[in-house]
C-alpha cells in the first residue's frame, strides 16, 4: 500500500516505489549500453543521471514513441492458445513514421488494449518488439483502474475540458492515491523506455496527457537525451489549472522535456501562463519560434494541428465503394438533405445541444420538416467517463421528443446510430452527407471535419459512389471550442451553448448556393491534403532538432529532488569556484581587487531585515585591512544606507546607486558620476509612474537620489508585465530629449541617468589601480543579479582596455547555478561568506582583538560544519 503523504510522493518519483507485481523479476529486452554496467543497476533511482557522455555504438538516429496505447489491434487465438496481433491502421500513431526520414528506426513503447495473464507477457512482449517493434508496458489492473480509470479521466480529462470539481458528484475530487498510481505508471513506462533507448542517438517522443510526468523520470537519467512532448487534449486556462493540487508538479515535469506540442495557440498561451503566473517563467519569440528559458535549457513551444493520413483514408473509400455501402445509404437517404454528427459519448461532444439546435432549426424553417435528417452516430465512451447514465438519458429524452413532434411515416427526422462503426462505413456516411456538425464544447483536435473533408472530395477517376466525377462540395458547422476550427476558416463556427445561432448555423449550411459550397470545400481541402500526418511529424521532429541543437555546446547537469528536479545548462566554461584553487591565487597575489554585491550576495534576499551582522562587518574589515587589498560594496542601495551600515568599515570602499555615487575607502566624501547632476526629469517622469501604480494592485515606486524604480513584483505577473511594457514606451517617450536610460528589469522598471552602471564602477577601479601603478593581478567580483552581469562583461573586456593585464588572476563568480557572463558560481550567500572567510584568514597584517575572537570563531564554526 503506497503511502498518501506528500512527502513519500515526492520520494515517489524519486525512484522508491513498491514492486509491481513480477515486472522486477521478468527478463528484460536486450539494448544498446551506453553505461557501463548492467541493466538492472539502472533500477536504481537513486544513482547519479547518466550523461551520455560515451560514444554511441548505433550509426543512426531512432525514434522512440511513447504513448499510452500501442497501435496494434489484439484478439485471442481460436484456439485459445496465445495472442494474435495486427497494426491498428486507424491509430494516429502509426502515420507518424511517414514524415520521418527513411532510414530512421521508429519503435513503440505503450501499453496494450487487452488485459495479458502474467505468464504470458515474456512472450508476447518478446514477439510484438520482433514483428511490430513495440515494446509493452504491462500495468497491473489494480493500478490501471486508479491511473487510467481514475486520475487520468476523472481527474485530468474533466479539468483539461474546464469542467472544475465543485462538488464530489460533479467533476471528482483530488483522491491522492490515483495521482500515486499516475506517477507510477509513468515510473513503468521510463523502465520500458530505458530498455532500448540509447540515449545519444534517439529521438523520445512522449504522447499526451496520460504521461506528462514521464520526461521527470527520464531526464533524470540522461540529461541530454531529445526528448518532445505532445499534448492532443485541451490545456486550460490558468484560472482552470490552478485548481489542480498536483500543478506545479506536472508543469515541472514538462519543462523537461525538450519541446512541447499544442494543437492551437489558445492551448499553448494557456500554458505559458501557467508557467508564468506559478512558476515565473516567461516566454519569449525569437524569430518566428517560441521559447522558455529554464535553467539555461531552452525549451520549445510548437503549435500545430496533427493532420489526417489521405493515403489511408483513400484506402478507406475504396473499400467503402468496393463493398457499396455508399449506394446503399444513398438509397435509403434518397430525397432527403443530410446532416451528420459523428462523436464519442462524452460529456464534453455537446451532443444533446446539437440536437437541440437541430429540433431549433425544424421550427424556425419549417420547410426543412420532412427533408432534413440529423444522422448522430455516438461511438460508445471509450472509458467510464463522469455522468454517462445521465447523458445518454438526455439524448434518447431529446430523440423521441424530436421524433414525436416532427416524424411521420417515411420521415425520421433524427437517426441516432449507437454503436462503433467501422471507418469504412464511417467514410459512407460522410459521403452522403451534405454537412457535417461538430457542437463540442471543448475538445482537443477532433479529426471528424479532415475526414469528411477528404471524404467528399473522393478519389481522382473513379466512377461510383461518392466518388463519381463532378464539382466536389462540402459544409461543415464546427464549434469554436475545437482544435481543428482555426484551420478552417471556410466553416460556419458557432457557439454551442448559443442553440438558437447553432440552428440558423445549419439552416445557413444547407440552404448556401452550391458555387459557395464548392469554393469553401476547394479551400478546406486545399489545406487539409497539405497539412497531413506526415507534415505535422516532420515539422515536430525538425524543431526537436534545432532546439536539442545546443545540447552538447554546454555543460548539463541535474539537480532538485523529485519533481522539483531539472536540469541546468551551462557554459563549459562555467564551473563551481574551488576554494583551494581562489585562496591559493590571493596568497600569491600583491595587488588585491575585490568587489562584493550585498543582497543577494552577502545578504540573503530571502530576509527582511537587511543590516549586516557583526560578523559581516568583522569580515570586511579583516580584508580591508590588508594594504595589498582594494575592497569595495558595489551596490543598488542608497548611499544612506550604505553610510550608516558599514560605518564601522573606514577602509571600505562603497559604490551607491550602480555607482552614481562612489566613496573611497578612507574617505567621507562621496563623489558622483554620471551625466549631470540635474534632476528635473524626476518631475516628468514621476507622475507618469504614478498614475500605473494607481492602476496596478501591488506595484510601488521606489524614489532614490539619482533614480526612480517601479517594483511590481506583487502584482498579477501577467498585468504587471504588461503595464510594465506599457510604462517603457510611455517613459521613453516622455523622456526622449534627457540624459537618462529607461531599463527594465527583474519585475521593475527603472529610471536613471545615463553612463550609470557597475561596470563603470568596476572600471574606475582598475583605471584608478592602474594610474597609481598598483594594477590588480587579483580581482574577485561577486553578484547575484542582472546589474551585476555589467561588472563580470567588463572584467571580460579589461585586458583589451589595459586596465588588467593577461597574468591577472580573474574571479568573476555569480551567485547560484544560472547562466552567467561570469565563469564560476557560488551556490548561495552562506558559500560566499564561507569563501571570503578563507580569504580573510590569510590577510598579512595583525587585526583588533575584537576581530580576531571574530576570525577564531568563523573558523571554528566552519571547521566544525566539515566534520558533520
Amino acid at each position: 500500500m503506497m503511502s498518501r503523504s506528500y512527502t513519500n510522493l515526492l520520494d515517489l518519483a524519486s525512484g522508491n516505489f513498491p514492486v509491481m507485481g513480477r515486472e522486477k523479476e521478468r527478463r528484460r529486452f536486450p539494448r544498446v549500453m551506453t553505461v557501463p554496467g548492467n541493466i538492472a543497476e539502472l533500477d536504481d533511482e537513486q544513482a547519479n543521471s547518466v550523461t551520455s557522455e560515451n560514444p554511441s555504438s548505433v550509426a543512426g538516429d531512432r525514434m522512440i514513441i511513447v504513448a499510452n496505447i500501442l497501435p496494434l489491434r489484439a484478439k485471442r487465438r481460436p484456439d485459445n492458445k496465445g495472442w494474435s496481433f495486427s497494426w491498428n491502421e486507424d491509430s494516429l500513431l502509426l502515420r507518424v513514421k511517414d514524415g520521418l526520414p527513411e532510414d530512421m528506426e521508429v519503435l513503440y513503447v505503450g501499453s496494450l488494449p487487452v488485459d495479458v495473464d502474467p505468464i504470458e507477457q515474456d512472450d508476447v512482449a518478446n514477439h510484438i518488439l520482433e514483428k511490430f517493434k513495440c515494446v509493452p508496458a504491462f500495468i497491473p489492473p489494480s493500478l490501471l483502474a486508479n491511473y487510467y480509470h481514475g486520475f487520468c479521466k476523472k481527474q485530468l480529462w474533466p479539468l483539461f475540458h474546464y469542467m472544475l470539481p465543485f462538488s464530489a458528484d460533479h467533476g471528482g475530487r483530488f483522491d491522492r492515491s490515483q495521482w500515486e498510481a499516475y506517477v507510477s505508471v509513468n515510473k513503468l513506462f521510463s523502465q520500458k523506455v530505458i530498455e532500448v533507448l540509447n540515449p545519444e542517438d534517439d529521438f523520445v517522443w512522449i504522447h499526451d496527457y496520460h504521461l506528462m510526468v514521464l520526461p521527470t523520470f527520464l531526464r533524470r537519467r540522461f540529461v541530454r537525451l531529445r526528448m518532445g512532448f505532445f499534448l492532443h487534449s485541451p490545456f486550460p486556462s490558468s484560472e482552470i489549472y490552478r485548481s489542480l493540487p498536483v500543478r506545479e508538479e506536472i508543469l515541472k515535469a514538462l519543462l523537461n522535456s525538450d519541446l512541447i506540442g499544442f494543437h492551437t495557440f489558445d492551448y499553448a498561451r494557456h500554458f505559458l501562463s501557467c508557467c508564468s503566473r506559478m512558476l515565473g517563467i516567461e516566454y519569449q519569440s525569437k524569430r518566428g519560434y517560441i521559447g522558455l528559458d529554464y535553467y539555461g535549457r531552452t525549451i520549445g513551444i510548437k503549435i500545430m494541428t496533427v493532420g489526417i493520413h489521405m493515403g489511408h483514408l483513400e484506402t478507406v473509400l475504396r473499400q467503402a465503394d468496393k463493398e457499396l455501402k455508399v449506394e446503399e445509404l444513398k438509397r435509403q437517404f434518397e430525397g432527403k438533405t443530410v446532416l451528420l454528427g459523428v462523436d464519442d459519448m462524452d460529456i464534453f461532444k455537446g451532443i444533446n445541444l446539437k440536437l437541440l439546435a437541430f429540433e431549433q432549426m425544424l421550427k424556425e424553417h419549417p420547410n426543412w420538416q420532412g427533408e432534413a435528417v440529423l444522422v448522430q452516430i455516438a461511438n460508445p465512451a471509450r472509458a467510464k467517463g463522469i455522468h454517462l447514465d445521465e447523458l445518454q438519458a438526455e439524448i434518447e429524452e431529446s430523440c423521441n421528443r424530436i421524433s414525436k413532434e416532427f416524424g411521420r411515416p417515411g420521415y425520421e427526422p433524427v437517426i441516432f446510430v449507437h454503436r462503433s462503426l467501422s471507418i469504412s462505413e464511417r467514410m459512407a456516411y460522410y459521403s452522403i452527407a451534405e454537412c457535417v456538425v461538430v457542437t463540442a464544447v471543448r475538445d482537443g483536435m477532433n479529426l471528424t471535419p479532415y475526414e469528411y473533408i477528404i471524404s467528399r472530395q473522393g478519389i481522382t477517376g473513379a466512377e461510383t459512389g461518392s466518388n463519381s466525377s463532378g464539382p466536389k462540395k462540402s459544409m461543415l458547422v464546427v464549434s469554436e471550442f475545437i482544435g481543428c476550427s482555426p484551420s478552417l476558416s471556410g466553416a460556419i463556427r458557432v457557439n454551442p451553448w448559443n442553440v438558437e445561432a447553432t440552428a440558423e448555423a445549419m439552416n445557413e449550411s444547407i440552404s448556401m448556393s452550391e458555387t459557395e459550397k464548392e469554393l469553401r470545400h476547394e479551400k478546406h481541402y486545399r489545406y487539409v491534403s497539405t497539412h497531413d500526418v506526415a507534415f505535422w511529424s516532420r515539422s515536430f521532429l525538425q524543431d526537436m532538432e534545432r532546439t536539442c541543437a545546443e545540447h552538447f555546446r554546454k555543460r548539463c547537469w541535474g539537480i532538485g529532488l523529485g519533481f522539483g528536479f531539472r536540469v541546468v545548462a551551462l557554459d563549459p566554461n562555467f564551473r563551481k569556484l574551488s576554494i583551494d584553487d581562489i585562496v591559493a591565487a590571493y596568497c600569491k597575489a600583491k595587488n588585491r581587487a575585490i568587489l562584493l554585491d550585498y543582497d543577494g550576495t552577502l545578504m540573503p534576499q530571502n530576509l527582511i531585515v537587511k543590516t549586516p551582522s557583526a560578523e559581516i562587518l568583522s569580515l570586511l574589515n579583516s580584508l580591508c585591512s590588508d594594504p595589498k587589498n582594494i575592497v569595495f560594496m558595489v551596490s543598488g542601495r542608497g548611499r544612506e544606507s550604505l553610510s550608516q551600515w558599514f560605518n564601522p568599515c573606514k577602509k571600505l570602499g562603497l559604490a551607491a546607486e550602480h555607482g552614481y555615487f562612489l566613496r573611497w575607502p578612507q574617505s567621507e566624501e562621496w563623489e558622483t558620476y554620471g551625466q549631470g547632476s540635474d534632476f528635473g526629469w524626476m518631475q516628468m517622469a514621476e507622475p507618469v509612474m504614478k498614475s500605473y501604480t494607481e492602476a496596478t494592485d501591488g506595484s510601488g515606486i521606489e524614489r532614490k537620489e539619482s533614480s526612480l524604480v517601479w517594483h511590481y513584483q506583487d502584482a498579477d505577473p501577467v498585468f504587471g508585465y504588461s503595464q510594465a511594457k506599457e510604462m517603457l514606451d510611455h517613459l521613453e517617450s516622455v523622456l526622449a530629449n534627457e540624459p537618462v536610460a529607461v531599463k527594465s528589469g527583474q519585475l521593475i522598471v527603472e529610471i536613471k541617468p545615463q553612463g550609470v552602471s557597475k561596470g563603470v564602477v568596476a572600471e574606475k577601479i582598475f583605471t584608478s589601480m592602474t594610474e597609481k601603478g598598483e594594477q590588480a593581478d587579483f580581482v574577485l567580483c561577486i553578484g547575484d543579479d542582472r546589474s551585476d552581469e555589467d561588472m563580470f562583461e567588463l572584467i571580460g573586456n579589461a585586458v583589451s582596455k589595459n586596465i588588467l593585464s593577461y597574468n591577472t588572476e580573474v574571479f568573476a563568480c555569480t551567485v547560484g547555478q544560472k547562466p552567467s557572463k561570469a565563469k564560476y558560481y557560488l551556490d548561495d550567500s552562506s558559500e560566499v561568506v564561507s569563501m571570503l572567510e578563507s580569504l580573510a584568514e590569510e590577510t598579512s597584517p595583525a587585526v583588533s582583538s575584537d576581530d580576531e575572537d571574530h576570525i577564531s570563531t568563523r573558523r571554528f564554526n566552519r571547521l566544525a560544519s566539515f566534520d558533520d
